[in-house]
């Protein structure tokens, strides 16, 4: 180097002086700006759009599920083991719950003694959790289900386990969430006559994703709590937990499954230590979509094993319920969009493109479109009614999903994809 690019000593402490200089004020700015930044975010996640719309619609649809099949497998012993049959237990005499006590869940224990009564109480929780599946006036339906249903498993206290209060919590958010805006007779109502707005947009969409928040955070409360406690027992830490409740006749439900599984000691280790380590890794793993499909996979199969192994499916169905709200509706409408791609390749496969075309595109070819609904479809975007889609102006064609390429009408001559003479993609 030669002298006249040489520095000096003060000169390098200046030069460096001036580097940290810049970095603390950059650092700086940066904290200040992260409060901003995050509220910034925080209010468009939560107001902009109703999020997991797909995912919370199969929620209720398999808490309906849930709620339908505990009632049907217990339909021919309902009194024996809820009614009038369970008096010995002192439940009637002396409440362990407190939900009986209070009036308003107090239907079914004060029917314990009337066979009559309870039979038709029970008839119609079984008919209020088929409406929950189909979404049938989910805004009157659901509040009556969810005040029979905590009356009906609350007044035997004896019988549940912990799915009940994850039934229960999760149930009642679902009272302020949109559980019905897809794959429900509501929605098809809503696309057809549209519904009166009764709260705003953006108040209708914070509380719908306050309940995403909520529900995440309670199932992320209720795995690590879990690892932790679990972590401090001598059967998880040594390796050989799920080994004990497979050997009894209470949870081995299937004798040869539970053998199979308890024969191969690093079997029985790996699954032990695995299930802490993903319950306590669970609510991490959500941020990233490649670490997230890896732990909806995980704690899915963790549940499906508890539901099939331990003869628990009413408690692994309900926790799969709630993982359902993790899945993106991107996923669920490409999902959508590969099935009914699909149906239209083999449909055209079997009566022929042309005729699979015109079956699709008779009906809405056929019908004159009114006066006042042509006027509609004109307007702007701006004019629309909010309430009928309660979402931005795309995703009023979520439920129809985009043909792909692979779902268009092929020629049979040259397997080519064929488009109709204007240009335009044939109607799904």
């Amino acid at each position: 180097m030669s002298e006249k690019t040489r520095l000096s000593p003060q000169q390098w402490l200046r030069t460096i002086g001036t580097m940290l200089a810049g970095l603390i004020r950059d650092g700086w700015k940066l904290l200040i700006s992260l409060p901003v930044r995050g509220w910034n975010f925080a209010e468009s996640w939560l107001l902009d759009s109703k999020k997991a719309r797909y995912g919370i619609a199969v929620s209720r649809i398999v808490f309906g599920i849930t709620g339908l099949g505990l009632l049907l497998t217990n339909f021919r012993t309902r009194l024996y083991s809820f009614g009038s049959g369970s008096v010995w237990n002192d439940e009637v005499a002396n409440i362990k719950s407190d939900f009986p006590k209070i009036w308003i869940f107090s239907w079914f224990h004060n029917a314990i003694t009337n066979d009559a009564a309870y039979t038709a109480l029970y008839v119609l929780l079984m008919l209020l959790a088929v409406l929950v599946i189909l979404g049938w006036r989910t805004k009157i339906v659901l509040p009556i289900y969810f005040v029979l249903w905590v009356s009906f498993i609350e007044a035997n206290d004896m019988i549940g386990d912990q799915g009940d209060n994850m039934y229960r919590i999760a149930l009642f958010f679902f009272l302020f969430a949109d559980v019905s805006g897809r794959w429900s007779l509501d929605a098809r109502r809503r696309r057809k006559n549209g519904t009166p707005r009764i709260l705003p947009r953006e108040i209708s969409n914070l509380f719908h994703n306050l309940v995403l928040v909520i529900l995440t955070a309670q199932v992320s409360f209720v795995y690590v709590s879990g690892a932790l406690y679990k972590a401090g027992g001598t059967p998880w830490s040594g390796g050989y937990a799920i080994y004990n409740p497979l050997s009894t006749e209470r949870f081995g439900t299937w004798p040869f499954l539970s053998e199979l599984i308890t024969t191969w000691a690093p079997l029985v280790a790996f699954l032990t230590v695995g299930s802490m380590i993903m319950q306590m890794c669970f609510p991490l793993m959500l941020l990233t979509r490649p670490t997230r499909i890896i732990a909806l996979i995980a704690i899915m199969s963790f549940h499906i094993g508890i539901g099939v192994t331990m003869g628990l499916p009413w408690f692994s169905l309900t926790m799969i319920a709630i993982d359902f709200i993790f899945i993106r509706d991107r996923t669920w409408k490409g999902l959508l969009d590969r099935i009914h791609g699909g149906y239209r390749e083999a449909r055209s496969e079997v009566e022929g493109p042309d005729t699979a075309r015109e079956s699709d595109t008779s009906g809405s070819a056929a019908k004159p479109v009114p006066a006042d609904k042509a006027a509609a479809k004109k307007a702007p975007k701006g004019d629309r009614d909010p309430e009928k889609t309660d979402a931005p102006a795309e995703e009023e064609r979520e439920l129809v999903p985009t043909p792909s390429l692979a779902s268009r009408p092929r020629t049979r001559a040259s397997g080519s994809t064929r488009l109709p003479k204007t240009g335009t993609a044939p109607a799904s």
